[in-house]
Formats: structure tokens, sequence, C-alpha cells
């Protein structure tokens, strides 16, 4: 594990106040982003110079770290409470996990590519951040601890898995992009007795999302 010395730190502070310029208002999330040592994140240390560059990274597999506007923005929508169960498709490199770990969740998350749920799972391990990582299918979920307060979604899906939805308790929160390739529309979902109630927040641009793709 790489050090995390004052320089990184005061770019993870500057970092803070371009994420509060574009709109990201949440202090637990923002203290969050400050606090995570997002250079860690990423493989090779010839590239530290971006990880605090708003924008995403190749970590392999095909996959990305998100940018940290939309770590934050995801996590803003989210809403997490201390304690809560908050079920992450798509773990990548664990930055996003580590947010939710910060958050105070107890986060399970699920991630389809193998060397990456191994690497990720070592290297959150390493970083001391207690999170139950798996090795499976994101649409089927996890639901052997199911039900969940959240459900987080980190790649775009072409539509809104079912099985997500039936994990979520009543009053959960589902955060995901649906979308093509094209990109996707954020929305954030709220179950309730009755249904869903749905609401959109913008457009982004995710890896996709795709069904009975487990990679070894």
């Amino acid at each position: 594990m790489r050090t995390d010395d004052f320089r990184h730190q005061g770019l993870r502070r500057k970092l803070v106040e371009e994420l509060k310029h574009k709109g990201i208002s949440d202090a637990r999330v923002l203290a969050a982003i400050g606090k995570v040592p997002r250079h860690q994140f990423i493989d090779d240390s010839a590239f530290d110079r971006f990880a605090y560059v708003d924008q995403p990274f190749p970590i392999g597999c095909g996959q990305t770290i998100s940018q940290p506007y939309t770590v934050a923005f995801q996590s803003e929508l989210l809403k997490v409470k201390p304690g809560e169960k908050v079920l992450e498709i798509g773990t990548g490199s664990g930055y996003q996990t580590a947010i939710l770990c910060e958050l105070g969740a107890k986060v399970y998350s699920i991630e389809r590519h193998r060397p990456l749920y191994l690497s990720t799972k070592k290297r959150l391990a390493d970083m001391r951040y207690r999170a139950n990582l798996a090795h499976g299918d994101g649409y089927k979920g996890l639901p052997v601890h199911a039900p969940y307060d959240k459900v987080i979604v980190t790649c775009g899906a072409p539509e809104v898995p079912q099985a997500l939805l039936d994990q979520l308790v009543e009053g959960g929160i589902l955060v995901i992009p649906v979308g093509g390739d094209a990109g996707q529309s954020m929305y954030s979902l709220v179950k309730t007795a009755t249904g869903v109630e749905k609401k959109e927040h913008g457009a982004f641009s995710f890896v996709p999302m795709v069904e009975n793709k487990v990679r070894g």
C-alpha cells in the first residue's frame, strides 16, 4: 500500500472544493471524499498525478474508476445513514465501496470480473475497510444477505433489474444509471408499499452492466 502524504491530502482538499463548486453539498459525502486516498485505488503509482483530477480512469478488465463527481453525486442521492445495509453492484477498484464505508454503511458489493474482485478484496482489507465482497452477477443482486436499505449500481443498466428492487426494503432507495451505449440517465427510485417513486437526475456515462456475463 502506497503512502498518503501531505501532497495527496492537499490534492484531496482541492478536489473537495471543486466538487462543492460543481454542486455537491452533503457534508458527510464531501468529508468521505476528503478522507479516502483515491490514488491507492489506481494500481500504477506513475499515474498518481491523475488520481485527484475529476475524471474516470482505466483499472483493467475494461472497467474504470468513476470520476469523483459521479461517486459523490450517487452517494449524495443514496442518503446513506450510519449502520444501513447497502448493496453495491460493480465493486470495480473499490473506491465507491470505501466511500460508502466512510459514510458508516454496512457494505455488500458484487463484481463480475474475478481478477478485480480478488485484487479489490485484498486492497480494501489492507486499507482496513470492512466490506462484504462477492464475485457474481450483479443483475441477481445478493439475495442471501437481503433485504438492503439502499442499493447503488455503478454501471450503466439497460433497464432496472427487478431482483434489485425485490431485495430493497420498503422505503429504501435504489440509485442506478439507466440507458444504452450512448449514455445513461441517473435515477433514484424509492420503493413504496404500492410501487416505486422514480426521479431522474441528468445524463452520465458508465461502462455497461451486463447479465449472465460473470468472468472468471
